[in-house]
């Protein structure tokens, strides 16, 4: 299998080999979108009433750093797209902790989680193109969160020596944020190792910066198929031309498209919004993957809802919309994902199960033995 992938590769090497690239990857629009960014509190002085000393005391624990994209899709104050880039005082007021999912504990090598039997998460990035201010790693964001080269290569060779990992997960920050060519590198490294059956990136760029998905970048990633990207959307107004364009140029690479959404209080909490959310995704060629109860993660906890909010939330999308929009939906645990739903077993015994389905109506199925 592995020299059938590697022969492969080469062909399309070879045939690339003679293709222009285009300009320097440091002169694309995504770098300069990158640059113009929204982090001091005069840029948000200018467009909103904010509490200066209070907004300066959050940034000091929890940094803010918001691209010139992201920051213009805002149409109001404390809206859905504000909420999640602009710090809060309520950031500083929970006694959660900062690591719940005990990924540092879960970590054999440094930035490498290996909590399931057969893959792993392997952060290979330490920037983001927006800071995320309900983060499940707000402990690391924007902080002293350091990826040395010794850490990429201590990865590889831990998954290398490990034939029961088949499947990578790259993660971070975000792994789009690396350049095209350290990008490659690591990919096409985990690629070659033997045992290694698909390569999956856990990235927000679609969404928070859809000019980093280029044809360059697109090119690269199709040479390492079967390879998946999950996305992460999380509310309708996030589904921009310039998104919508970012994941067909992705899906036109052959890269199926999940994504991740982590339900917040205040943003997606509303049935008909999570309803609105799904059905745009899958017009822009994005599978619903999950929905995440958010995080018990210091620093969130003013998104948290009720789990019956997420329950209600799934109810309302089974059967009213196709079963592709409708995704799991799960908390995350130190031993993994749990997934929840409504209750649609009314009664079991041994000789049948009694149903509601999502209409309420009652049906009964005949145990076969």
């Amino acid at each position: 299998m592995v020299e059938s992938k590697l022969l492969n590769l080469q062909k399309q090497e070879q045939e690339q080999s003679g293709e222009k690239t285009g300009s320097d990857d440091f002169d694309s629009p995504w770098h300069a979108l990158l640059e113009k960014n929204a982090v001091n509190i005069e840029d948000l002085e200018k467009n909103f009433k904010i509490d200066e000393k209070k907004l300066k005391e959050v940034i000091s624990v929890y940094p803010m750093f918001v691209n010139s994209y992201y920051f213009s899709l805002i149409k109001e104050k404390s809206d859905a797209i504000y909420r999640q880039c602009i710090p809060s005082k309520e950031e500083l007021h929970d006694n959660l902790e900062d690591d719940p999912l005990l990924e540092e504990l879960q970590s054999p090598v440094p930035n490498l989680i290996h909590r399931y039997p057969d893959r792993v998460l392997f952060l290979i990035s330490n920037k983001c193109a927006m800071y995320c201010r309900f983060c499940t790693r707000k402990r690391k964001v924007g902080k002293l969160f350091i990826i040395k080269r010794m850490d990429i290569e201590r990865g590889i060779r831990y998954i290398s020596e490990h034939k029961e990992i088949r499947d990578v997960i790259l993660s971070g920050g975000d792994p789009l944020m690396l350049e095209d060519n350290e990008l490659e590198n690591i990919i096409k490294r985990i690629y070659a190792i033997q045992h290694i059956e698909i390569i999956r990136i856990g990235t927000r760029v679609p969404c928070t910066l859809p000019q980093r998905i280029t044809p360059k970048l697109c090119s690269m990633l199709k040479k390492y198929h079967p390879l998946y990207i999950n996305t992460h959307f999380n509310h309708p107004d996030e589904i921009t031309d310039e998104a919508e364009d970012a994941c067909n140029m992705l899906a036109n690479a052959g890269i199926p498209l999940g994504n991740q959404t982590v339900l917040l209080k205040g943003i997606n909490d509303k049935p008909e919004i999570m309803k609105k959310l799904v059905k745009k995704l899958l017009e822009i060629r994005v599978k619903p993957y999950y929905i995440y109860q958010c995080d018990m993660v210091k620093g969130v906890n003013q998104f948290r809802t009720s789990i019956e909010t997420g329950l209600k939330i799934i109810k309302a999308l089974r059967g009213f919309t196709s079963g592709m929009a409708v995704p799991h939906y799960v908390i995350d645990t130190p031993g993994g994902k749990i997934p929840l739903l409504p209750e649609y077993v009314v009664r079991k015994d041994k000789k049948k199960i009694i149903l509601k389905d999502y209409k309420g109506n009652i049906y009964d199925y005949i145990e076969c033995c």
